[in-house]
C-alpha cells in the first residue's frame, strides 16, 4: 500500500497529476480541493494517497490532507459509490459542507452534485451519518507551499476537460465554463467558479 508521496510535481492537468519520486513518475488523480492548492510544476509536493486495485488497473488518488483521504475512504464504503464518484463528490463540495449535509440530512444540496441522484443522496445520508457523527465540520485544507501556475493559453479547454473528467456532460461543462469565463481567469479559477455555478 502506498500511503504518501513526497516528490517533485511534474504535471498537473485537472484532475490528473504526475509526481516524480526519486526518478519514478507516479500518476494520480486528485479532487479539485487538493488541485487548487498545488504548487507550480517543478516544485516539491507532499500528498496522502489511496491505492485502488482493480483487475484492469491500479489507480492512485492523492489528497492534500489526511482528513480528506479519510473522507474519501469513508465514501467508497457506501454502496454504489466508487472511487470516481467519491472524487467527484470531494471536488464539488468542501469537506466541511459535505459533513454538515450528512449530519443534517440535507439531500437537496447533495443532488446538485454531478452523478448524485435522489436515491444516492439518501443512501449517503443513511450510511454515513453514524460514521461522520463525531467529525468536526471545521476540517481545513492545508495549503501547499508555492503559488498556482501561470495562466495557460487554453484555460477554457482545460477547465471544460476537468469538469468532464469529474462527471459532467460535455455540453454542461462547456456551458458552465463559458458562462463565467473572462480573459484574466486561469484554469484553476475557471474550474472553481464553474463548480460553484453548477450547484446554484
Amino acid at each position: 500500500m502506498i500511503g504518501t508521496l513526497r516528490g517533485k510535481l511534474i504535471l498537473k492537468q485537472a484532475p490528473n497529476l504526475l509526481v516524480d519520486v526519486a526518478g519514478v513518475g507516479y500518476e494520480l488523480e486528485a479532487p479539485m480541493t487538493t488541485f487548487y492548492n498545488l504548487p507550480q510544476p517543478g516544485e516539491d509536493v507532499h500528498l496522502y494517497t489511496h491505492l485502488v486495485v482493480r483487475e484492469d488497473a491500479h489507480l492512485l488518488f492523492g489528497f492534500a490532507t489526511e482528513q480528506e483521504r479519510r473522507l474519501f475512504r469513508t465514501l467508497i464504503k457506501v454502496n454504489g459509490v466508487g472511487a470516481k464518484l467519491a472524487l467527484t463528490i470531494l471536488s464539488g463540495i468542501e469537506t466541511e459542507e459535505f459533513i454538515h449535509c450528512i449530519q443534517t440530512g440535507n439531500t437537496d444540496r447533495l443532488v446538485r452534485l454531478p452523478g448524485i441522484g435522489k436515491k444516492t443522496a439518501e443512501r449517503l445520508v443513511i450510511e454515513m451519518r453514524d460514521r461522520l457523527k463525531d467529525w468536526n465540520t471545521d476540517i481545513g485544507h492545508k495549503p501547499f507551499a508555492g503559488s498556482l501556475g501561470k495562466t495557460p493559453t487554453n484555460a477554457v479547454d482545460d477547465a471544460v476537460s476537468a469538469l468532464v473528467s469529474l462527471g459532467y456532460k460535455p455540453q454542461e461543462a462547456s456551458r458552465f465554463v463559458h458562462a463565467i469565463a473572462t480573459e484574466d481567469m486561469d484554469s484553476e479559477t475557471l474550474i472553481r467558479e464553474a463548480l460553484k455555478a453548477s450547484v446554484r
